[in-house]
């Protein structure tokens, strides 16, 4: 998000506010404001006036679940402000609810005309990124109507209907036209010498399809007690470290982050799941890699959430080839969209299959869970979307015939298909890009663990010795190849990548680490790599970095290029300690911790890449999510890794 907006979130729905609580539509550099569902903007306008007047804001918004600011009109020294207002909103499930308080300051009655101008533009999130690209609407329309105690805004295109609905108690004196599409609500407020005056205002949007009956609460108070219940159910019962109580902050926060990202998915047989959302603003919808990977942070800690993300993975995942979604049999989804753009085939993203590694980690967290909790029940109803899901990697997905998980650039959707999904994040250390297919290998080591575990789930639940030894032979030839097809002997360090002539992408990345995590480097191999990641091109002081320094490639401040990433980072703790390099697990683990304190215990999605030694606060990278899912369990993976100390 830009510096001055604040992000409230609540499921599928957030809202991005300024200083002073206003939604103003204008796009920026950044992210845009707006009351967002199911990937549309619901509201676009939502300013607040007094006697005509922007007020000034006191005391503005600060970071948290509720919105409050303290407001008052713009004056000098020698002109006290007549009057205050307090300002307080949050968001529901497809609701934004605002209390507004005007209090006189004066000793003698006066008269406030106060005004919210309000705006519904329904415009789709991917219109909103600053990739300029534009969508043809044919035929559609919008259209607003006056309401006894407000107005409704509706948008139609062929049979795609959504509106959003404002209500106010009281009802204002008058809804006025602006001549821009807006309406503006206006009250005349007389106010007794010292008086106050309340207005309660609510917005329900309802997204296309949606047919629920939902009830929203008369005030923001009602709406933070919800959202604090439902996060200290996700709390509570963790066992945090006593002696470390900075990491025990972290994870907390991170869960309370994670229960608001929660999102409803359908499962197997049609019911209702709620998964982890991958990140606000965003991405606030279902993404594979994403929810795989926080499911598996939380796994010791909460395997609910594995429980849930599994089923519906499984429901979505690809039957039959796809050319614009790249969807090929037993292909677990990468991305899952609801918006208007997504439903007309305008973006290839309704479901999207552009992910070498969902399909692996699939089955990795298959295997953990039932190793974790004995569930032997889940593992027998997926059965049949595990074998698939190997079926996928052995043939479609490339183990077979080119011995290593491929993709190619889907020139619709994306170039990358890995978790550097980035364009030009796949590099050589010069900065040049690969050409044709691309064997990431980060992905390798998914596909390594996912069949180890497959085989181990084939030999003590589903009683198939014969495939379990087939998966097995099939995780060892892997190995080998890999270890001989990647490892760079004159810098003691695996490639990036292969490129589609099985060439080295030389790049000296943090993907590496990824290795350490799924075993898939001999101890000797491993070792090296452990250490070497904590060398100071490597580690920042805050964290590994993704591409070691010093690289032509190398820029601090790009996503996938010099960057570090929380989760790669909890990635990169489990591997080390899985290797015996405990130090330097221990020492990732407190420079992570140590910049989550900076932030109020919560870890962004990405962090630039400048070192601890020259910047004693790490610097923001200015595209993050400010919540994201995995960087909201990455706490927990480091508890796991290192434990207290």
């Amino acid at each position: 998000m830009t510096e001055r907006h604040h992000l409230l979130v609540h499921g599928e729905t957030f809202a991005a506010v300024g200083d002073g609580g206003d939604i103003s539509g204008v796009r920026g550099v950044g992210s845009p404001d707006g009351l967002f569902v199911r990937d549309a903007r619901h509201l676009s306008r939502w300013q607040l006036t007094v006697d005509g007047a922007v007020p000034e804001a006191l005391t503005p918004v600060a970071d948290g679940d509720t919105a409050r600011c303290v407001l008052v009109p713009r004056g000098g020294r020698q002109e006290p402000p007549a009057y205050t207002l307090f300002r307080e909103q949050a968001v529901g499930d497809g609701s934004f609810v605002e209390s507004l308080r005007v209090t006189s300051n004066l000793p003698t009655p006066t008269t406030v005309r106060l005004a919210i101008t309000a705006d519904a533009d329904f415009t789709d999130q991917f219109e909103l990124r600053s990739d300029h690209r534009t969508y043809t609407k044919t035929g559609a329309t919008r259209s607003r109507h006056v309401l006894d105690h407000g107005l409704e805004f509706t948008y139609q295109r062929g049979e795609w209907r959504s509106r959003t609905t404002v209500s106010a108690e009281p009802a204002p004196d008058a809804v006025e036209e602006t001549g821009t599409g807006a309406r503006r609500l206006v009250w005349t407020l007389d106010l007794e010498p010292h008086g106050t005056a309340e207005l309660a205002l609510r917005v329900m949007a309802r997204p296309h399809g949606d047919k629920r009956a939902l009830r929203v609460p008369r005030s923001p108070g009602a709406l933070n007690d919800q959202l604090i219940a439902l996060e200290g159910e996700f709390v509570e019962g963790v066992s945090f470290p006593t002696g470390w109580p900075e990491l025990a902050a972290a994870c907390a926060r991170g869960l309370a982050d994670l229960a608001s990202l929660q999102i409803p998915a359908t499962g197997l047989d049609g019911e209702e799941v709620r998964v982890p959302a991958a990140g606000a603003p965003w991405f606030l919808t279902l993404l594979g890699r994403d929810a795989l990977l926080t499911s598996l942070f939380a796994l010791p800690y909460r395997p609910a959430l594995a429980a849930a993300t599994l089923p519906a993975l499984a429901a979505t995942q690809a039957e039959e080839t796809g050319t614009a979604s790249v969807a090929q049999p037993g292909k677990i989804v990468h991305e899952v969209r609801h918006g208007e753009l997504a439903h007309f085939g305008q973006v290839p993203y309704g479901r999207y299959y552009g992910s070498v590694d969902a399909t692996p980690l699939f089955l990795v967290l298959l295997g953990a869970y039932v190793e974790h909790t004995g569930d032997v029940a889940l593992a027998r109803r997926l059965e049949p979307h595990a074998r698939a899901a190997v079926a996928w990697m052995l043939d479609h997905g490339g183990l077979t015939s080119r011995g290593y998980l491929v993709y190619r650039a889907d020139r619709g959707g994306l170039a990358n298909q890995n978790w550097k999904d980035s364009p030009g994040a796949i590099c050589r250390a010069d900065g040049t890009r690969p050409s044709g297919p691309v064997m990431a290998a980060g992905a390798q080591g998914y596909a390594y663990d996912a069949l180890r575990r497959t085989a181990g789930l084939s030999r003590t639940v589903w009683a198939d010795e014969t495939y379990a030894a087939l998966l097995e032979q099939a995780a060892g030839d892997l190995r080998d190849r890999f270890q001989r097809d990647f490892w760079m002997p004159e810098r003691s360090f695996p490639a990036l990548a292969l490129d589609g002539e099985g060439r080295q992408v030389d790049a000296l990345a943090s993907d590496a680490g990824h290795l350490l995590w799924s075993g898939l480097l001999d101890k000797e191999y491993g070792e090296l790599v452990g250490r070497r990641l904590l060398e100071a091109d490597f580690f920042s002081g805050w964290g590994v970095r993704t591409l070691a320094a010093g690289q032509p490639a190398y820029h601090p401040l790009s996503y996938h290029r010099g960057s570090v990433w929380p989760h790669d980072n909890a990635l990169i703790t489990l591997g080390l300690a899985r290797y015996g390099l405990h130090d330097e697990a221990r020492t990732v683990a407190h420079a992570l911790v140590d910049a989550a304190t900076t932030t109020g215990h919560r870890l962004p999605e990405v962090l630039a890449g400048y070192g601890r030694d020259t910047h004693p606060e790490p610097v923001p990278y200015p595209h993050a999510c400010v919540r994201e899912s995995r960087s909201a369990t990455a706490p927990l993976a480091l508890l796991t890794a290192v434990g207290g100390a």
